[in-house]
């Protein structure tokens, strides 16, 4: 179908989203096992428990025996509680990555409870739709020293609901702040697919969130071609690896034998690379083994690989390039692997 549809269903017995957009699967979303790591969004009581040498950060307590790593550890001691929030899924037999900047995210606002001021999304451009916005957040924050983002989303919606999911992430700010105790505790648990779908997708074309959604709407197929390495572009194909220490893609041309096919196949790496890491799960280090490429033309799949990952949503780092031509990303992992799904 054309336009965008948002299935909702079950994957392995888990809740699962997925959004369609004119037939092609664009992002998937599958919750956690139970009793897997902390899910990205969760907030926790911590307790500091002793500076990392080298790294510079402080290994936190979390409930049941886990354990946090904050990259931010001056000024804390051990035995200290602090409110953290989980930024990404750990490794196996690694920390969980956790942030002291806690955020109370929904569909429409942003609260930041370390960071005052009321702000508007700059992706809204309209002065008088700016202006409608930033009274309504005066309004729904008043008497409140917290701070405030209104998302892009906001954009046109009716101002009643602007406000009521605002004072919904106002309240939850306050009741994890204010919260008293001594030891780890969780203090609000992650979202799962289904709520995390519909907090960043938007309003869909179509809302299919009936058993067997994924198998009407061509989901399972879908997510079966996932499981393999091979991806298929035309005449060019990709193979994308994870191991234990990073994720391998190896960049072939195929068929194609013109003095070009080298860059044309790694253009088209660069284009299809974050919708395949996104609906993989996967991140950490990825590294690339293009195409043959001659130096001049570098620059051109650099600006191509740039503009394919300001349109994602998952915070990406481009690295550069190895002394042996290999091109180096680094990919939060916000995701579980879909082999872990």
């Amino acid at each position: 179908m054309k336009g965008t549809l948002v299935a909702l269903d079950h994957y392995n017995g888990r809740p699962a989203a997925a959004l369609m957009i004119d037939g092609k699967l664009q992002d998937l979303l599958l919750s956690p096992p139970d009793g897997a790591a902390p899910t990205p969004g969760a907030i926790y009581r911590a307790v500091v428990d002793r500076p990392l040498k080298g790294q510079g950060g402080m290994m936190l307590r979390l409930p049941d025996g886990q354990t946090a790593f904050l990259r931010q550890g001056k000024g804390l001691r051990p035995g200290q509680t602090m409110a953290v929030q989980v930024t990404g899924y750990a490794e196996g037999g690694k920390a969980v990555p956790v942030t002291h900047k806690v955020l109370f995210k929904s569909r429409y606002a942003i609260v930041t409870p370390d960071a005052p001021g009321l702000n508007i999304s700059r992706s809204i451009r309209n002065e008088d739709e700016r202006d409608r916005l930033l009274e309504i957040a005066h309004i729904a924050m008043d008497g409140s020293d917290f701070g405030l983002i209104l998302r892009s989303g906001c954009d046109g919606v009716d101002g009643d609901e602007i406000e009521e999911d605002i004072l919904a992430m106002r309240d939850a700010a306050e009741a994890v702040t204010g919260a008293d105790g001594s030891d780890p505790e969780l203090l609000m648990d992650g979202l799962d697919a289904h709520h995390l779908g519909w907090r960043e997708w938007g309003e869909p074309d179509q809302l299919a969130n009936h058993d067997g959604s994924f198998e009407d709407h061509g989901v399972l197929d879908a997510i079966d071609a996932l499981q393999g390495a091979e991806v298929r572009l035309g005449s060019v194909t990709l193979y994308i690896e994870p191991t234990r220490a990073l994720v391998a893609v190896d960049v072939n041309t195929g068929g194609d034998t013109s003095p070009a096919a080298g860059l044309k196949a790694n253009l088209a790496c660069a284009r299809e690379l974050p919708r395949q890491l996104r609906l993989r799960g996967l991140g950490g280090q990825i590294t690339l083994d293009l195409a043959p490429l001659a130096k001049k033309d570098r620059k051109q799949f650099e600006n191509a690989l740039r503009s394919a990952f300001r349109a994602d949503s998952i915070e990406t780092a481009l690295v550069g390039w190895t002394p042996l031509g290999h091109y180096e990303l680094q990919r939060k992992r916000e995701r579980l692997p879909i082999a872990l799904g």
